[in-house]
């Protein structure tokens, strides 16, 4: 594994981080952004701009000041989630850029209010962006690269120019990607690390976090991270456990209790994949309240 970890980048500048890409981290720090999110401007006299993050008046501030007089030709979104995509629309305001990338979010059935509320319910975007097509401005080209998993219309970007992805939250280098049912899938999460571990870019700009590096390394590591949660699982539930509480204490260790919600997630995640394939039953309504045990 090697990832590289730039990870204390301030706020509101606009730090080249390669020839075509500069990088301007939101104000928005937390134990799920980690330092904030990363907005990055792609380009020179036209640019692109991928994940514009919160509607922060500071934060679009900072991204309008580091355009310049340059022309903005594309606002890139990689999915719907609050602290990636609010700010499209004011910047689309600001530039007259369309909006681009991630489908707008629909519920799945049985999802909670709390789990729409993750997402910019208000995003409207010019043009929903199929898996493979190209978008192309003066001095950058994107290939869309669906991965959903974290997020049911998560995307991936991939700039030619510098055999590059943006990784949106699929892939960081700073944690392990939330994965939290019904929006989010494990089976289709990792499908989509199986799809980017057989493409060829030499580094990922995530949305969180600093760059990957040797990024196909680090994504069989993440898919081997996976496979080993899977197994400790199992073992709980071979030991007589039945809860996800239960399966969290045991195997989230020193968890920090900010985090204890979303590992509960990533277990149902886990579990209901688990399901799927045969291998667990479980009684009641499926979600956190379940019981389960070895099919």
């Amino acid at each position: 594994m090697d990832a590289l970890t730039d990870m204390a980048p301030a706020a509101g500048v606009a730090a080249q981080v390669s020839p075509l890409v500069r990088r301007v981290v939101a104000p928005n720090p937390s134990p799920f952004t980690y330092t904030g999110t990363c907005s990055y401007l792609v380009g020179g006299s036209e640019l692109a701009i991928v994940d514009p993050g919160p509607l922060d008046e500071a934060h679009v501030a900072a991204l309008v000041e580091a355009v310049g007089g340059a022309r903005v030709g594309h606002i890139f979104v990689t999915h719907t989630h609050r602290d990636h995509a609010p700010a499209a629309a004011r910047l689309r305001a600001l530039t007259g850029a369309p909006i681009v990338g991630a489908a707008p979010f629909r519920a799945s059935p049985g999802a909670s209010q709390g789990l729409d509320a993750a997402h910019d319910l208000a995003y409207r975007p010019d043009r929903v962006l199929e898996d493979g097509e190209v978008v192309a401005g003066a001095s950058y080209t994107m290939q869309c690269v669906a991965t959903p998993g974290h997020a049911a219309n998560h995307l991936a970007f991939a700039l030619k120019q510098e055999n590059a992805l943006f990784s949106g939250d699929h892939v960081m280098a700073w944690s392990t990607t939330v994965v939290a049912p019904p929006d989010g899938s494990m089976a289709d999460y990792m499908a989509s690390l199986e799809k980017l571990r057989l493409r060829g870019e030499s580094v990922y700009w995530p949305g969180h976090g600093g760059p990957v590096a040797e990024p196909q390394r680090y994504v069989r590591h993440l898919a081997n991270h996976r496979r080993q949660r899977e197994a400790s699982i199992l073992a709980r539930l071979e030991a007589g456990e039945e809860t996800v509480p239960q399966i969290v204490a045991n195997i989230y260790l020193g968890l920090d209790p900010k985090l204890r919600g979303a590992a509960g997630l990533s277990t149902l995640a886990h579990l209901q994949d688990l399901v799927a394939r045969g291998l667990v039953a479980f009684s009641g309504p499926f979600g956190i309240a379940a019981k389960f045990r070895r099919a």
